[in-house]
């Protein structure tokens, strides 16, 4: 009997039931697939990084390191392997435009690599190449094909032996300019030890990369006393591809404990709502059950069912949807795939979750319990007459002669609104949800679009980036600067602290590199001065420094110290300290061009022992663009969420409330009101609510957007941006989606019967 009134009451209360299984499905997913996310982050790259051997440190020299260095080092006691290690950016001849960073480790163990198809990696060949399989794909490549790399005036040839994946190029980017992998221009390729020697006439190797358990400041202390100076050494939480996967490891721990907590706050919040006003109107069915002798324990268990339905199914919808939304992300040809480079892609469910969500199902049905109870106290007798809500005391604003003046509607709905608090509250908190995510999505897209603005539009004004060769002599660096009527920059490797920062100098002459303002007018570019230094927004930040302020580096491999003064902080997108020649030259410090940039387009420079490489813009541009991509898809997803979240709550409970004021309405029928009329009255009470949930839920939407900026992209040092536009956007979407539900809801005033809603409460 009572299963067959389970089916009956949740057939009577359908909209409410699918409602909360909604919301709980949504809350239970996203938190679910956030979360497999990034742990599916962590457990596929740290197995990729010791399947392949990822190097813990890095020991850099631009001098070289010889056999013995390495044995040194390796024999230090912490230190499982190291070897001596060389990659460098080569053009790929008869594929115009694209590069492959070429790679010699000597010992494969050390910064290797997996083959995934072809022959196994052999350290004699003297013509075997084993190539990114990203890269082959992208350009057509299988093993057997030959191919030459062009460095300078040298050229290495071989054959395809295999093709690859490597740890150390999970993030296969050109450098920290290049923020997404574009292997249609760019890829790596391993070659042999003795295959290199031979092609070059030499054995150069400027870092020892090892495979060790030693803290940092312990391996830097051993590696410089074995060594007998001081090195650049960086730790794998340095190195783009390790640094980066942490990143996207610790932004999925982010997203998975702000939109989730959202989404299961509100679903518990609207759970303890709708549990409550169910039992309310079930109140005199409580009461036959119990006069027809029905135990309180029977009864509870049966009503503690719809909770526990609720809590099962949804969760099990949430499930699925978490799977979903994580291989969504977490595929070869997903969202992440077109980021990361790795042979494998499982989808493990971290621990926590499972423990989790058998405590939201456990919390739901212990809602609905707690629920009932209150509904068995007393007799039979008791439990028969109808519920009646609570009496409210009169408003001060009542007390007026102003709310006397009032329209009666305004009246109607400023007591109904204080009467039902929770149900008010709980239409208040999906409308600010709503305006939440759309606000901050919008925002996210407009924020985007400035950086990309800022930076590429103006800052980046080239077309193409020159390397130049190390062995270059300085009249050579000028005849190419002078033949692209380039801008220059140098680079020097300098520590900060105990940090690795970039001291760049720029000659800027002819506009085509720029830096923007850090603090103050972001659309603005600075123009250098020689009396001082231009430091990242990050650099500031992170050593409290302001304008006016002194900071102290040291230059790796040397003794020297070189103190600046901040004249101004910039936006980069590497941690680094900006300077010209002319300050170069007063604090000592001589600028040699490794680098210069042409309003050239690559076709038209050429190849000599001179240039070691060309980067594009364009590269550069293309690879954002599969950013932007990934984010527009991430933006429509979150607001569809935002939609529906607003949907579901302003639905379950204007149905709700619908049920709980039949008796009232019917009242306003009886004494004359029309059905639009009494549409009118409840429209406006929503759209009143909607209006503060809107003016509520943006400011905290842009807090939120500011709160996921910093943690999800503070390597970029984005300024928040929000277009005006999308300000009135999202109210209109707000207002659009409450208006949508009222009248949807205001339609039941046809359908009330005023005979049984005036006699039920005899």
């Amino acid at each position: 009997m009572l299963f067959r009134k389970l089916i009956r009451t949740m057939g009577q209360y359908r909209a409410q039931f699918v409602s909360m299984i909604i919301m709980i499905a949504l809350g239970v997913g996203i938190f679910l697939g956030f979360n497999m996310e990034w742990y599916a982050i962590s457990v596929n790259t740290g197995k990729f990084f010791s399947d392949t051997g990822f190097a813990d440190y890095r020991v850099v020299s631009q001098n070289g390191f010889s056999k013995a260095d390495a044995e040194k080092i390796a024999r230090i006691s912490g230190v499982d392997s190291a070897s001596r290690y060389i990659s460098v950016n080569v053009d790929v001849k008869d594929a115009d435009g694209d590069t492959v960073a070429l790679t010699v480790t000597e010992n494969a163990r050390v910064s290797g690599f997996a083959v995934t198809s072809g022959k196994k990696y052999d350290p004699n060949s003297l013509d075997g190449i084993w190539l990114s399989d990203s890269y082959a794909a992208a350009n057509g490549i299988s093993p057997g094909d030959s191919m030459t790399f062009v460095y300078g005036k040298s050229e290495v040839s071989g054959k395809v032996e295999g093709l690859v994946k490597s740890g150390e190029y999970l993030i296969c980017v050109v450098d920290e300019t290049q923020i997404m992998p574009n292997y249609d221009s760019f890829g790596y390729a391993y070659i042999s030890p003795k295959m290199y020697e031979k092609a070059m006439g030499y054995a150069y190797f400027p870092q020892i990369n090892v495979i060790s358990g030693l803290d940092k400041q312990e391996f830097i202390k051993q590696a410089d006393k074995t060594l007998g100076s001081t090195l650049m050494i960086l730790s794998k939480d340095e190195v783009i591809s390790y640094f980066e996967a942490k990143g996207e490891e610790n932004e999925g721990k982010t997203m998975g404990s702000v939109l989730p907590v959202v989404f299961l706050a509100i679903a518990v919040l609207t759970m303890i709502t709708t549990m409550h006003r169910l039992t309310a109107k079930e109140k005199t069915q409580i009461g036959t059950l119990k006069a027809l002798g029905f135990k309180d324990r029977v009864i509870a268990r049966h009503y503690t069912s719809y909770a526990l339905f609720i809590g099962v199914v949804g969760s099990a919808a949430g499930v699925g949807l978490g799977y979903f939304l994580a291989w969504f992300i977490m595929n070869p040809k997903g969202a992440m795939g077109t980021y990361f480079d790795m042979p494998e892609w499982k989808l493990p469910v971290p621990a926590f979750c499972i423990y989790i969500i058998v405590g939201i199902i456990f919390v739901l049905t212990f809602i609905g319990w707690l629920s009932v109870r209150k509904m068995l106290n007393g007799s039979a007798a008791d439990s028969l007459r109808p519920y009646t809500p609570k009496k409210v005391r009169a408003m001060l604003i009542e007390k007026t002669s102003f709310f006397h003046k009032l329209p009666f509607g305004i009246r109607w709905n400023m007591r109904d609104t204080v009467r039902h608090k929770s149900r008010t509250a709980m239409s208040l908190l999906g409308v600010m949800g709503c305006a939440v995510l759309i606000i901050a999505s919008f925002g996210m897209r407009d924020t985007i679009d400035y950086f990309v603005d800022g930076f590429f539009d103006k800052a980046m004004n080239y077309s193409s980036r020159i390397f130049l060769a190390d062995d270059a002599t300085e009249k050579q660096r000028e005849a190419v600067i002078d033949k692209y009527k380039g801008d220059w920059s140098s680079s020097i490797s300098v520590q900060l602290g105990d940090k690795p920062v970039s001291l760049d100098i720029y000659c800027i002459q002819n506009g085509l590199v720029g830096f923007l303002d850090g603090l103050y007018d972001k659309t603005k570019l600075i123009s250098l001065t020689d009396d001082g230094a231009y430091i990242s927004k990050r650099i500031a930040d992170d050593n409290s420094l302001e304008i006016g302020d002194k900071l102290t580096v040291s230059p790796y491999g040397s003794d020297k110290e070189y103190t600046v003064k901040v004249k101004g902080i910039i936006r980069s997108l590497t941690e680094s300290i900006v300077i010209t020649p002319g300050y170069a030259e007063k604090i000592g410090i001589h600028a040699v061009p490794d680098s210069v940039y042409t309003a050239a387009k690559k076709s038209d420079i050429h190849s000599s022992k001179i240039i070691s490489s060309v980067q594009t813009k364009e590269s550069i541009v293309t690879g954002f663009d599969n950013i932007m991509l990934i984010m527009n898809t991430m933006i429509a997803m979150l607001i569809v969420v935002a939609v529906i979240l607003g949907v579901v709550v302003l639905y379950n409970l204007g149905v709700m409330s619908y049920t709980e004021r039949c008796r009232e309405m019917a009242t306003l029928k009886v004494v004359g009101f029309g059905d639009k009329k009494i549409g009118r009255i409840l429209l406006g009470q929503n759209m009143w609510i909607s209006l503060l949930g809107v003016i509520l839920g943006l400011p905290l939407g842009v807090w939120v957007l500011k709160y996921l900026m910093v943690k999800l992209a503070s390597e970029y040092e984005i300024a928040i941006f929000i277009n005006p536009l999308t300000y009135i956007i999202s109210a209109a979407m707000c207002f659009g989606v409450s208006l949508i539900v009222s009248l949807m809801v205001g339609r039941k005033n046809k359908e009330i019967d005023m005979v049984e809603a005036l006699k039920g409460a005899e």
